[in-house]
């Protein structure tokens, strides 16, 4: 995790990562929600169709791939005001992870999941999907330090 002391530092360094992931962006933010009008499903299987031109078999089997691996084959149908907001992070966390070659940016995950008491939660979830992205950033305040197991020398600690 990559903490910053003001949003001017965090909103730099997402800028430069942004920049330097290029296509293979696969940004989990609340500033990019779930499209409202289409289902889990779909909003995953959006990314996969659009940016790797695969045909509907593949997505199918991909897109049931990963709601399985976290346990979500349940919600497949739902849209987005039904879903709790560890199952709306998932969802988005697999739309990101479904970019060829994956550099996830998880921006202020405080931000999307108020009610974490740490960050052990996206840690495990991360775990489960590993083979689905090149690198993973997860960027947040230095205020949110204590709530967070794991961090990196972007705060200095």
């Amino acid at each position: 995790m990559r903490l910053f002391p003001s949003q001017y530092d965090l909103e730099k360094a997402l800028t430069d990562i942004t920049r330097e992931a290029g296509p293979h962006l696969g940004l989990v933010s609340a500033d990019v929600p779930l499209i409202s009008n289409l289902d889990v499903w779909q909003n995953i299987a959006l990314v996969c169709q659009c940016r790797q031109h695969r045909a509907n078999k593949n997505v199918n089997s991909l897109v049931d791939q990963g709601l399985q691996r976290f346990g979500l084959e349940g919600i497949a149908t739902k849209r987005n005001p039904s879903l709790s907001e560890e199952e709306r992070f998932l969802v988005m966390l697999l739309r990101a992870a479904m970019v060829p070659e994956a550099v996830i940016v998880i921006d202020r995950l405080f931000r999307i999941i108020h009610c974490l008491a740490d960050d052990s939660f996206v840690q495990k979830k991360l775990e489960k999907i590993e083979d689905m992205f090149t690198k993973c950033y997860i960027m947040d305040y230095s205020h949110n330090k204590n709530i967070c197991e794991m961090t990196d020398a972007a705060d200095g600690s």
